[in-house]
């Protein structure tokens, strides 16, 4: 006993400074080796709480500011000797539809903290030093107000919670009493796919400080793009009926807010106007993309028919114009998460973007390429930046069905009808596209000689056509096509392109409530004789101005002018590219035909295909109008529309 208490005695003095008080335990840290933080913190003892964060605005009309739900899982050690950054994924999905290929929800104990985080993101960076926020979108889950569908209240809510991180904001415990964020940093990453991406986007679009970096995963960046292109509706009544799928709480409680979005998107014409403009993030009344400070790393699928590739290709523009630090990822595939496509790669550069972004490391994640893009199943590209470099090629539609580089005979022209079709909405694109030498009254279709080498499409084509209707209004569709055997990314098929399997792997550490495995994927294929590689419209009375509707006169001519979506494709050595015209998209467009006659003057109309540069580019039979006279295209192409997955 006495050499036990001896010992006791020893190892007190031991531990006292030479002025009698206990020596300082050493301040928690961040380890970090070959430029990324590793794993250091217990993520089963890891802080697990939840606040409400007040919102500027009162979205529910009840006369209080929203209360946002603020959902955490931090180091244990975060706090006055260990500050460190946040990463978020604000969402409207976590109560409704769920997160990631697999649906996941939040999960909640007895006392209403968090147990389960959907997706992996807490179970990988909480254990090297980050703090994970997932925020319930103003209306939905547990915060209050009424989902706005990308307007004012669903983004300045999440605004205030970057506000909140960086000691501007108010929040309180769910006993009311009022809570500073003392372990944090202030630094924060958003992220999220879909509308959660969308978030991400709006918030950088309001210029908020403190939001350091976003990686917007196949995200909304302007919703009237997302609603309709040009005029041409995708859907009526959207907005409203989006803002009701992620509403779980009793449909009279915003009903009233959903009526004024059904008034206010004006259906009835299709037009942009100031109702928009509060939900645009590129050039808005609530954001702007020249007000961004975070950096960007985007992500996005070259064929995403939900969230389209306008929405990307129009913010990186701005983005690069506003001279925004960014990084890009697009693959082949429709709407799906890369976590689902190159997952190891993913997830190595997504912990690098955000240790140099928030955590300030010097690591090798910015001398990458800028651009990494997929060009086929198996075929990825890196690239200084995107889209790659390109050379202008007007291609051009002949009288005999060609299409080349020399401007038709004056005076040739073609016609088709902008009618109803099988749909009820036009004609679906299996119909627009089966064999192009066939006579359609519904389209009309040129193509190319085989061609001589590989061409990669990067970037927008534009459509410039000359037309004449009968009636004062049609609908207009452009279509670039490719058309030739090959064994393609199934962007259309289940799963958008990929197939999820029956294994699991895992990124990060595990709890009992909350484990850090999901399925593993697999790019999915099919080989096909065409493809539909761009795809456009247009409401020829918005040639003008998106904004007001100008009828034409019948039986006189018009310039119609427009971009299609982004795409990056190859058109291989031997296929045929292929120009198909036609009145309303019945797979896309949910918008009425309006009967009308359209004539096309051949001689006045091309689409300029942005071709990489190269020697083949300035080659005069890259696409010459020969070799029509035996073939013959495939008459019953299966081109699936592909399935609108939400999340």
């Amino acid at each position: 006993m006495r050499w036990t208490a001896a010992l006791a005695a020893a190892t007190l003095a031991a531990a006292l400074s030479v002025n009698g008080t206990a020596a300082a335990a050493p301040a928690p840290k961040i380890v970090v080796k070959d430029g990324a933080t590793q794993p250091a913190f217990s993520y089963a003892d890891a802080i697990r709480e939840h606040v409400y964060v007040r919102s500027p605005l009162d979205g529910d009309g009840d006369g209080k500011r929203d209360l946002v739900n603020v959902d955490i899982v931090r180091p244990k050690e975060s706090g006055r000797d260990l500050k460190v950054p946040v990463i978020m994924d604000a969402s409207p999905y976590y109560d409704n539809l769920g997160r990631g290929n697999e649906g996941e929800r939040k999960t909640y104990d007895a006392a209403g903290n968090p147990q389960k985080f959907p997706l992996f993101y807490d179970n990988y960076f909480v254990p090297r030093g980050y703090a994970f926020l997932a925020v319930d979108m103003a209306g939905t889950a547990r915060s209050e107000g009424c989902p706005s569908t990308g307007g004012p209240s669903d983004v300045l809510g999440v605004k205030a919670v970057i506000d909140w991180l960086n000691g501007r904001g108010e929040a309180v415990t769910a006993a009311g009493t009022p809570v500073k964020a003392s372990w944090t940093t202030g630094r924060t990453g958003m992220i999220g796919k879909s509308y959660d991406g969308t978030l991400a986007n709006g918030v950088a679009s309001t210029g908020v400080r403190g939001l350091e970096t976003i990686v917007p995963i196949s995200a909304i960046s302007s919703w009237y793009d997302y609603s309709r292109m040009n005029g041409v509706k995708y859907a009526n009544g959207y907005q409203p009926y989006l803002a009701e799928v992620v509403d779980t709480d009793p449909p009279a409680k915003c009903q009233a807010v959903r009526d004024a979005m059904g008034r206010a998107e004006e259906d009835e014409t299709g037009d942009y106007n100031a109702y928009w403009a509060t939900a645009n993030y590129r050039h808005g009344t609530i954001g702007d993309v020249r007000n961004v400070r975070a950096s960007v790393f985007a992500y996005h699928g070259l064929n995403d028919l939900n969230v389209k590739t306008d929405h990307f290709a129009e913010w990186w523009k701005g983005l690069a114009a506003n001279g925004v630090r960014r990084k890009v990822w697009l693959s082949q595939t429709g709407h799906v998460d890369p976590f689902d496509i190159r997952r190891d790669q993913w997830v190595d550069t997504l912990h690098r973007w955000f240790d140099h972004e928030l955590y300030k490391i010097d690591n090798d994640v910015l001398e990458q390429p800028r651009a990494d893009v997929q060009l086929g199943p198996d075929r990825w590209v890196t690239q200084a930046d995107w889209p790659a470099r390109t050379l202008p090629v007007a291609v051009r539609p002949a009288a005999d069905g060609s299409l080349g580089l020399k401007p038709a005979a004056r005076g040739a022209t073609g016609t088709f009808t902008d009618d109803a079709g099988t749909t009820g909405y036009g004609h679906p694109e299996q119909e627009m596209v089966a064999d192009p030498t066939a006579t359609l009254p519904y389209r009309l279709a040129y193509v190319s000689a085989p061609l001589p080498v590989d061409a990669r499409l990067s970037g927008r084509p534009t459509a410039n056509l000359r037309i004449s209707l009968d009636k004062p209004a049609a609908n207009l569709t452009a279509l670039l096509v490719d058309y030739g055997t090959a064994t393609r990314v199934d962007y259309l098929g289940p799963g958008s392109g990929i197939r999820t399997l029956a294994t699991e792997d895992c990124h990060g550490e595990s709890t009992a409530y909350d484990d850090a495995c999901y399925r593993q994927t697999q790019i999915r294929t099919v080989t096909s004789d065409v493809n539909v590689v761009a795809r456009g419209w247009m409401d020829a009375q918005n040639r003008v101005s998106l904004s007001r509707q100008t009828p034409l006169t019948p039986g006189k001519y018009y310039s119609v002018k427009w971009q299609d979506l982004a795409q990056d494709y190859v058109f291989a050595k031997g296929h045929r590219l292929a120009l198909v015209l036609a009145g309303t998209d019945g797979d896309y467009n949910e918008d009425t035909p309006t009967g009308a006659k359209v004539t096309v003057d051949l001689a006045g109309s091309s689409v300029t295909v942005p071709v990489t540069a190269g020697p083949a580019t300035a080659d005069p039979s890259l696409v010459a109008p020969k070799g029509l006279t035996t073939w013959q295209g495939p008459a019953r192409p299966v081109l699936p529309r592909q399935e609108k997955d939400l999340r």
